[in-house]
């Protein structure tokens, strides 16, 4: 949770985000917020600019960056191992994860981190992006 309220706090204007999924694997722990702001096409890459610039400030090592125009990502690890991503995803929606290193089995506790959008507790599927931002959502140049 620290790692994802590090970059999301960083982000400014700030964006509206919901908890994905947690998930555990053999050995690792992934968390995932989704992004509930539009991101318009046109500040994608303000957005990834910025979480880049942040990450290696963080001192953490770049391992992929996507460039494609559609579905841009970038992928980094941090110092003790985590592994982070920023994914854009179908129809623009942003997506952070972060994998734990190999850890011990054990239960996993829900994140202390107050989601900053509402999402129905019914929901069956977290929706696409509907929170409109002047300057995230905007399309002009």
């Amino acid at each position: 949770d620290e790692i994802l309220d590090g970059v999301l706090a960083e982000i400014e204007p700030s964006m509206d985000w919901v908890h994905g999924p947690t998930t555990t694997g053999s050995c690792t722990v992934t968390r995932r917020r989704t992004v509930m702001t539009v991101v318009s096409a046109q500040r994608r890459g303000s957005l990834l600019g910025l979480v880049d610039r942040f990450w290696r400030k963080s001192d953490y090592r770049m391992t992929v960056i996507n460039n494609d125009v559609d579905v841009p990502a970038i992928y980094a690890r941090t110092q003790d191992g985590f592994q982070v991503a920023l994914v854009v995803a179908d129809k623009g929606q942003v997506h952070f994860d972060v994998d734990s290193p190999c850890v011990r089995h054990s239960e996993v506790a829900d994140s202390t981190s107050q989601a900053t959008a509402f999402l129905d507790p019914d929901a069956e599927f977290i929706p696409r992006p509907n929170i409109h931002s002047d300057f995230w959502s905007a399309t002009g140049s």
